[in-house]
């Protein structure tokens, strides 16, 4: 049967056995009137008074952003937010829009644009974050964790402080949103070296659809405790790109109705794991590189049979990630060998997190990866993730290995889907 899997901007399609069980979630319908429903969550917010209330008396705002490799749709959220500050009194010259970058690269020029919309684009003060860059970051103590915690200046010397972001399964803190946006959105690398470090990353618990008992769920929100967050507008979004549902107010009130509202959204069920997996990594912005791809690989680990392979397809525009992830993966000759350079304690290298998720789905199963983005001959993947042509090849490798009949499962919409097996769960 024929199948249009989420790669790129463009789709996918592709050709899958008769026999293949499709995994996907409920079919949410985008929001109707959605101006309508933004007004009314920021008249009406979870936890605390309005946003226009928040900012009668204040001189200056923040607005935190997510980056480019967020679907977010701030030409929507971000004009009737900055139209109520103004209305309350906040002068123009003193709201800046923060791009909650991490450690990923800046947005700037035409991405930036696309990013925010033209008319804000053109009228706001939009700065991008830098992690690395010391004398832009405030340091606000440590976490319980022993963390120490950076945060950028600009929004620590905001009066009101708002922060805007998506709420989806993600596969280290549960759940994206809420205090994602502060942490790690716009905190320093020295707070990133504890919290996306081994110990933390390597805790079980620090899963996909994970929350309570969550380390990095836990430690993430008592940064953004720490930093302050005054106003929340988190979205949910379907595969179209269309808002199914929007929480604004307080940092964890707001967060917690989302996630409940993502989860019944997102799950779907398999009866037991499967011995193939085809999947996506969602599509752009999400598959933009093979760094950001490894989310669609650990999100259908529960479903996949130990010693079984996933065949991912991720477009990949942008290779395979930064230069630091680059290189890193260059200078690793198997998972095994990473992760006992991970026993280390003062080994440390940016992104290094994305490899060790990469070597969590490695212990399990074997990756087949379609992309145009990466070459099939990249000496950078070799001992760790094999390249396939196309995803029909791929499938037919798998089988080979698996069994003429191996069941197969297709994830079209990737991490999206929020992936179980009843008989794990069970």
């Amino acid at each position: 049967m024929k199948l249009r899997l989420d790669y790129g901007a463009e789709g996918l399609e592709v050709e899958v056995p008769d026999d293949a069980h499709v995994v996907d979630m409920e079919d949410t319908r985008g929001l109707n009137a959605i101006e309508q429903h933004i007004e009314q969550a920021l008249l009406h917010p979870v936890g605390t008074p309005s946003l226009r209330r928040l900012a009668q008396n204040r001189r200056s705002a923040c607005v935190v952003i997510s980056d480019i490799t967020r679907p977010v749709p701030n030409s929507l959220v971000l004009p009737p937010i900055l139209r109520i500050l103004e209305e309350a009194g906040i002068p123009r010259q003193g709201i800046t829009i923060l791009v909650g970058t991490g450690l990923h690269r800046p947005n700037e020029g035409e991405e930036l644009v696309r990013l925010v919309g033209e008319q804000v684009a053109a009228t706001y003060h939009i700065v991008n974050h830098k992690a690395r860059a010391r004398d832009t970051l405030v340091h606000l103590g440590d976490t319980s964790a022993g963390a120490p915690i950076w945060i950028d200046r600009i929004y620590m010397e905001a009066d009101l402080k708002i922060a805007t972001s998506l709420i989806e399964p993600h596969l280290m803190a549960g759940y994206s949103g809420g205090r994602k946006a502060i942490c790690p959105g716009i905190m320093g690398v020295d707070t990133m070296r504890v919290l996306h470090g081994p110990k933390l990353m390597g805790d079980p618990r620090s899963a996909e659809g994970v929350i309570d008992g969550n380390p990095f769920h836990e430690q993430a929100l008592e940064v953004a405790q720490k930093a302050g967050v005054d106003f929340t507008f988190n979205v949910a979004m379907n595969d179209r790109r269309q808002v199914t549902g929007i929480f604004a107010g307080d940092l964890e009130g707001a967060h917690a109705e989302g996630v409940r509202f993502v989860e019944a959204q997102a799950s779907a069920w398999l009866e037991e794991p499967v011995p193939i997996v085809v999947t996506t990594s969602a599509g752009y912005p999400l598959d933009l590189t093979f760094y950001q791809a490894v989310k669609g690989l650990t999100a259908v680990l529960p479903i996949v049979e130990t010693g079984g392979t996933i065949v991912l397809a991720a477009r990949c525009a942008e290779g395979l990630g930064s230069p630091e992830f680059t290189q890193l993966l260059a200078d690793t000759d198997s998972a095994a060998a990473f992760e006992e350079r991970l026993q280390d304690p003062d080994f440390f290298v940016v992104d290094q997190w994305q490899l060790q998720e990469l070597c969590k789905v490695l212990r399990k199963v074997r990756v087949l990866l379609c992309s145009d983005g990466v070459d099939v001959d990249s000496p950078h993947l070799r001992g760790l993730v094999s390249t396939v042509a196309s995803v029909e090849a791929g499938i037919a490798e798998a089988r080979r290995q698996h069994g003429a009949d191996a069941a197969i499962a297709v994830i079209p919409r990737g991490p999206y889907v929020l992936a179980r097996s009843r008989a794990v769960a069970a």
